[in-house]
């Protein structure tokens, strides 16, 4: 990990792309603002942890399950 130390209305760059630049730190919270492009995702971690739980769950659903879905007219009742 590489670790770096930042003031107000500094930033750092990844790639050649990505900006994040500190805007504000108050009460010890940091206010971060990220200019990248459009097809470039960014989420909250918990968000991100998230979105990978549910992806992973519905990676692992069991043909039974689906089987169930499609004979009860896919409507799930």
């Amino acid at each position: 990990m590489l670790v770096l130390s930042r003031k107000e209305d500094q930033s750092i760059f990844i790639g050649e792309d990505i900006e994040v630049t500190i805007l504000e730190i108050k009460d010890g919270n940091i206010k971060i603002g990220i200019e990248a492009p459009d097809n470039i995702k960014i989420y909250r971690k918990e968000i991100f942890d998230e979105i990978k739980s549910e992806n992973s769950k519905a990676a692992h659903t069991e043909i039974s399950d689906i089987e169930k879905i499609l004979k009860s007219g896919g409507d799930g009742h």
